[in-house]
């Protein structure tokens, strides 16, 4: 270097949660507390609901499966937040800690993306009673058995690594706690009262 050209902070590499689970599991009331205990920490974060990232209908005939939709608008989206000096994302998909979805992660992320993998899990009383409670639409009986199906194949093929977390009757605050203390983001800390998932 001459002296002319400003000397080059290294950059952060981008580190992602991912929170995995069936439908009813808990995972954006988990992901948005783990969110709240990052603010109240003053850690800076992003977080994205996965499942908003491919919701177009009909799908592309060159995209049935929405998954180079989904890569797009993750892409475009980190990027914003990435402009703006973030480096960590929470990200929520019921499949998103399967091994498949790490080549996404590392083209819309960077190939330097640090993965936590969470797993939430919960009985199948416990996701049938939230998921009776939350859809009031013509879909619970699919989802329901989606949920079910989903929950075997997220055992039988999750990466060794993963961290399980169970959800039943637990409190949010106390779940989302373990979660973040799985990232490594923050310090030890008392988790807050609030109510079970």
């Amino acid at each position: 270097m001459d002296g002319t050209e400003a000397a080059q902070e290294p950059t952060t590499p981008p580190s992602l949660l991912l929170i995995g689970g069936r439908a009813g599991v808990g995972k954006t009331t988990v992901a948005w507390e783990v969110a709240a205990q990052l603010r109240a920490a003053d850690i800076s974060h992003a977080i994205i609901e996965g499942d908003f990232m491919g919701q177009i209908h009909p799908p592309p005939q060159h995209d049935p499966h929405l998954s180079a939709i989904t890569e797009r608008n993750l892409t475009a989206i980190w990027t914003n937040y990435a402009q703006l000096g973030c480096h960590r994302l929470i990200y929520t998909n019921t499949l998103s800690i399967l091994p498949e979805t790490a080549p996404t992660f590392h083209r819309a992320l960077g190939p330097d993306v640090h993965i936590t993998r969470v797993l939430l899990t919960a009985t199948d009383t416990t996701t049938h009673q939230r998921l009776t409670a939350r859809e009031l639409g013509s879909e619970l009986n699919k989802e329901l058995q989606s949920s079910a199906r989903k929950a075997r194949l997220l055992e039988e093929r999750s990466p060794s690594d993963t961290v399980r977390v169970r959800t039943d009757g637990r409190r949010v605050a106390d779940i989302a706690h373990e979660v973040l203390t799985a990232t490594g983001w923050a310090g030890p800390a008392h988790a807050g009262s609030g109510p079970s998932a």
